[in-house]
């Protein structure tokens, strides 16, 4: 091996992208093979949003504000905090990775239910942290043996609502009760990167939240609702001296001008973002109740996909799909997870699945 790699790095699996329709098709030999994997948005940018992007890159040549300051300001302004508790990252997941490396070293564990977002354990891993998985219940987090399940040692845990990949949600009252047995000294991280999505009113404003707890980070993205995944920005809400520690980790300039400027315009345009959810939400509705009425069992989901918990028969039913050109997201002995995307695109899954796995 050339050079000396980190024996953590070393070792890492690599994150696993969900696999592109172009590959599907290549291998299937199949010419329309439509990809329904990674929770992307349905649509392109908003008009202004585009426009705003197509403004930007006459700047390009130039560093953006490594701070990207503006930004900060109308998040601020959006969701009712102070600037000094806001940062911006290279998506939701680049904040992930940077609050672990801001508070997590060797020795120290991070505490997570399972399965969840497939970042955490590698970013954990990175940190070389303990990784401590507690089961989901009924495909949901359970959080009072999440909190059984911090120790002395543990320095951040996670809470995902809506989970990924089972869109599950946990209700905010849960979460203020979780956060009242949770030492000081411990983080904790809710990562909402599909709250836009979230129906069941028991899931309130997190952002309350903040103002009796300066353990809480509470992380976002213009990935998912925005549709701005290709641009890579998120942002986290918390304390003022956490938000500090995690821009000290901040990769210089990681956040684009054209991200900014983009993030910024869809911020402007919320109303019209609002409009774009509420029709995935309603394509959402319309796929879980073709599902349940042929016979499938799913939990409710609250994300821009569905869950379906098929636990050993996932990679063989995410095969065959592939093989009738739908590409999803197979979890090997977990269950299989489809975005919602556009009601042909929907339509196409749901035909898909009732030839390869017919239901009673």
């Amino acid at each position: 091996m050339t050079g000396r790699p980190r024996s953590a790095v070393a070792a890492l699996p690599g994150y696993k992208p969900g696999r592109s329709a172009a590959a599907a098709a290549a291998e299937h030999g199949i010419a329309d093979a439509i990809k329904m994997a990674s929770n992307e948005l349905p649509y392109g940018p908003l008009p202004s949003v585009a426009g705003a992007i197509s403004a930007g890159i006459e700047h390009i040549g130039l560093y953006a504000d490594h701070g990207a300051t503006a930004l900060r300001e109308d998040l601020a302004q959006f969701v009712g905090v102070d600037t000094e508790q806001v940062t911006i990252g290279a998506g939701s997941a680049g904040i992930l990775q940077q609050l672990l490396l801001s508070y997590v070293g060797s020795g120290d564990q991070v505490a997570m239910c399972w399965p969840s977002f497939e970042a955490y354990p590698l970013f954990a891993a990175l940190v070389e942290a303990e990784q401590v998985r507690v089961p989901l219940v009924n495909e949901t987090f359970d959080l009072v043996a999440l909190a059984a399940a911090i120790t002395d040692k543990t320095k951040l845990v996670f809470v995902t609502n809506p989970n990924n990949p089972t869109g599950t949600i946990v209700p905010t009252a849960d979460i203020a009760e979780f956060l009242r047995t949770v030492p000081e000294r411990c983080l904790v991280v809710l990562d909402e990167a599909y709250s836009e999505f979230v129906t069941d009113e028991r899931v309130t404003d997190s952002i309350a939240l903040l103002a009796d707890h300066s353990n809480l980070v509470i992380t976002r993205t213009f990935s998912k609702a925005h549709g701005l995944a290709g641009l890579r920005i998120g942002y986290a809400l918390g304390h003022p001296d956490v938000i500090g520690m995690i821009d000290r980790t901040l990769v210089p300039f990681a956040i684009n001008e054209l991200a900014q400027r983009a993030a910024r315009a869809s911020l402007a345009a919320a109303d019209e973002m609002r409009v774009r959810v509420a029709e995935v939400v309603s394509e959402r509705t319309r796929v879980v109740e073709s599902l349940r009425s042929t016979g499938w069992e799913l939990p409710d989901p609250q994300g821009n996909f569905v869950w379906l918990p098929v636990l050993g028969d996932a990679a063989a039913l995410g095969f065959d799909l592939e093989r009738h050109g739908v590409v999803t997201r197979a979890f090997p002995d977990v269950g299989m997870r489809v975005t919602i995307a556009s009601a042909e695109w929907n339509d196409r899954f749901l035909a898909a699945l009732a030839k390869v796995r017919p239901q009673s």
